[in-house]
C-alpha cells in the first residue's frame, strides 16, 4: 500500500528569511511581508509574535500598522520562496525518500513508500524529519498518510504537529476535518454549509450524482483523492546534472527474473556514465512504473563512493522482493542520487597488500538492516561515560581530539556493555565512601563479594549550570556467581547539592 508524507510549512517566508539572515525568530521584533491582493496592500504571512499580537494573513497592512506601530515589514518575494522551497525537497530527497515533490506554496510532498524501514519504521522517519526542520529553524507541521490528499489535508488541518495515519484508516482520520481540508474554492465551501455539510464525513456517504450537478466534478474528484480512491501521480523533483538512466518496455514486465536482468542493465549504462565523469555512487534509487500509474522504488546506499557493476547490480536485485510490480512495470529509472569523485587507484602492490575492503559487506548489512544498524564508536573529549563515545559511520574517519580526552581513561576499567541509560538499584552502603553490601536490580538480590572504588567523575559545568556541582562516585563490585558491574551513586553521599545520592548501575564488565 502506498504511503505519502505531506510537510506544511506554515511559516516558510518568515522562516526563510530569518534563516538567510541568520537571526533567531522576532530578534527584531514582530515581522510581516507584504504582498498585494488585487489593489490592496494585504499581509501574506506573519512571524509568531506578530500573530500573537493580532496579526494575520490577509489583514491590510495599514491596519496592521495601526494594531503594531513598530512592525517590520518586508516584500513578498514568492519566486525566492520557490526557489528555496526546491532546495529544500532536493535536500529531502537525499535523505528520505526517492521520490520528493514541490507543494507549493508552502508543502514538500514524499512518496516514503518502502523507504521507513531505511529509518527504523514510520514513527522514527517523521520525528527525525520533524528534528531535523526544526533544528535548522524551520516550522513544520507532518503527516503520513495512505494518499496525497489525505496526508495534505492533516498536515494543514490535523491536531498534532506530526500526523501518522495508519493504513487504511484514511476515512476515519478524515472525517472531522472542516471541508475546506479537501483544497476546494471559498465558494464551493460556503454553498456546502449553507446546505448542511461542515465536516468531510458529512459528504462521505452522500450520493455523488446530486453534488456533481450542482457543483462539478471537482468535488467529489477531491474526496476521492483524499480517501485514495484516485491516485494523484507524484512528479519526483530532479536536480540539474543527475545522472539518471531510463528504459521503457514495449511490453510491460513482472517476472523477478526480467527485472533483475533489466537492472544489471541499468547498472551497466549508469556506470559508465559514471566513469566518464570521474564519479562513484554513493545512493541509488530504481523507481519501477507501473501501468496503474503506481510508482515501486527501491533505495541502496553504500559506504564510499563505487561504480562496480557487479557489486551495484547485486545490492539492487537483493531488493527486489521488495517490489510489487502489479500487472506489470513499463519504465524503470536508475537514478544516482548522491555522486562523489571517484578516482582510480592501485589495490595493492607487489610488496604488501592493500587493506582489506570492508565496504561490501557493510553495503550488504547497510541496505538488509538499515544505515544506523551499522556503525562504528569514535572517542569524544568527555569524563562523563555516556557521552565519551558518538556513532559515526562504519568507514568514516575519526574526529580528531585530544589524546588525555579523547580516550577513556586508562587507570580505571570500563565496562565491556554500557547500558543506553543508568537503571535505578536499591543498595545499602555503611559509609558514603564505601560499596554497597548488596544490590537489588531487575528484581534480583546480588550480594557483593568484592568491590573497588570510588572514582569520582565530576559534572561537565560548562554544559549546563545544573552540573556545577554535580559528581558521581562509581565502583566496580562482583556478585557471589562472578558477575561484575559498574554501578555509580549520584552525589558525594553528603551534601544534596551534588546530587539525589541514588544508586544506579550503568555497566557490565564481560
Amino acid at each position: 500500500m502506498a504511503r505519502v508524507i505531506s510537510v506544511f510549512l506554515p511559516l516558510w517566508p518568515i522562516d526563510r528569511r530569518q534563516r538567510q539572515a541568520g537571526t533567531a525568530p522576532s530578534a527584531e521584533g514582530p515581522l510581516i511581508i507584504a504582498g498585494r491582493a488585487g489593489s490592496r496592500r494585504v499581509v501574506t504571512a506573519a512571524c509568531p509574535a506578530a500573530q500573537d499580537l493580532g496579526l494575520r494573513p490577509g489583514m491590510a497592512v495599514a491596519r496592521a500598522q495601526a494594531l503594531v506601530p513598530d512592525l517590520r515589514i518586508e516584500p513578498d518575494d514568492g519566486a525566492a520562496d520557490a526557489r528555496a522551497l526546491e532546495r529544500l525537497a532536493l535536500w529531502l530527497l537525499q535523505r528520505v525518500a526517492p521520490i520528493v515533490a514541490v507543494d507549493p506554496p508552502d508543502g514538500i510532498v514524499i512518496d516514503s513508500t518502502g523507504a521507513d524501514h531505511l529509518h527504523g519504521g514510520e514513527a522514527p522517519m517523521l520525528e527525525a524529519l520533524a528534528g531535523k526542520l526544526a533544528l535548522s529553524g524551520i516550522t513544520a507541521r507532518l503527516a503520513i498518510a495512505d494518499s496525497w490528499g489525505a496526508a495534505h489535508a492533516l498536515a494543514r488541518w490535523g491536531a498534532g504537529t506530526v500526523t501518522i495515519v495508519p493504513p487504511g484508516g484514511a476515512d476515519a482520520a478524515l472525517a472531522p476535518l472542516p471541508l475546506e481540508a479537501l483544497r476546494l474554492p471559498a465558494a464551493m465551501a460556503a454553498g456546502l454549509r449553507v446546505l448542511g455539510f461542515a465536516s468531510i464525513g458529512d459528504l462521505m456517504d452522500q450520493p455523488r450524482a446530486p453534488l456533481t450537478r450542482r457543483f462539478g466534478d471537482l468535488l467529489c474528484r477531491r474526496l476521492d483523492q483524499a480517501r485514495g480512491y484516485v491516485r494523484k501521480p507524484i512528479a519526483p523533483l530532479r536536480p540539474e546534472g543527475l545522472i539518471e538512466i531510463r528504459r521503457g518496455f514495449a511490453e510491460p514486465i513482472a517476472a523477478p527474473e526480467t527485472i533483475a536482468r533489466n537492472i544489471g542493465k541499468l547498472v551497466v549504462r549508469l556506470c559508465g556514465a559514471l566513469a566518464a565523469k570521474g564519479l562513484g555512487a554513493r545512493r541509488l534509487d530504481l523507481l519501477c512504473s507501473r501501468i496503474d500509474n503506481r510508482t515501486e522504488t527501491l533505495r541502496v546506499g553504500l559506504a564510499v563512493p563505487q561504480r562496480d557493476p557487479a557489486r551495484l547490480t547485486r545490492l539492487l536485485c537483493d531488493r527486489i522482493v521488495t517490489l510489487d510490480p502489479g500487472l506489470g512495470i513499463e519504465i524503470m529509472t536508475l537514478t544516482a542520487t548522491i555522486a562523489e569523485p571517484l578516482s582510480p587507484r592501485q589495490a595493492s602492490t607487489l610488496l604488501n597488500e592493500g587493506a582489506p575492503d570492508l565496504s561490501g559487506l557493510i553495503d550488504t548489512l547497510s541496505n538488509r538492516l538499515g544505515p544506523r544498524a551499522v556503525f562504528r564508536f569514535a572517542p569524544v573529549a568527555s569524563e562523563v561515560p555516556e557521552r565519551a563515545t558518538i556513532r559515526i559511520p562504519p568507514l568514516a574517519e575519526p574526529t580528531p581530539v585530544a589524546p588525555d580526552l579523547g580516550a577513556w581513561p586508562n587507570h580505571w576499567p570500563r565496562p565491556a556493555r554500557l547500558l543506553p541509560r543508568p537503571e535505578p538499584i536499591e543498595t545499602m552502603a555503611l559509609l558514603p565512601d564505601h560499596p554497597p553490601r548488596w544490590i537489588l536490580w531487575r528484581g534480583i538480590r546480588r550480594h557483593v563479594q568484592c568491590a573497588d572504588g570510588p572514582e569520582r567523575i565530576f559534572g561537565e559545568w560548562w554544559k549546563r549550570e545544573a552540573e556545577a556541582q554535580a559528581v558521581r562516585d562509581y565502583f566496580r563490585i562482583e556478585d557471589e556467581t562472578g558477575a561484575r558491574y559498574w554501578i555509580f551513586r549520584q552525589g558525594d553521599g553528603e551534601d544534596s547539592a551534588t546530587g539525589s545520592h541514588r544508586w544506579f548501575l550503568h555497566g557490565v564488565f564481560g
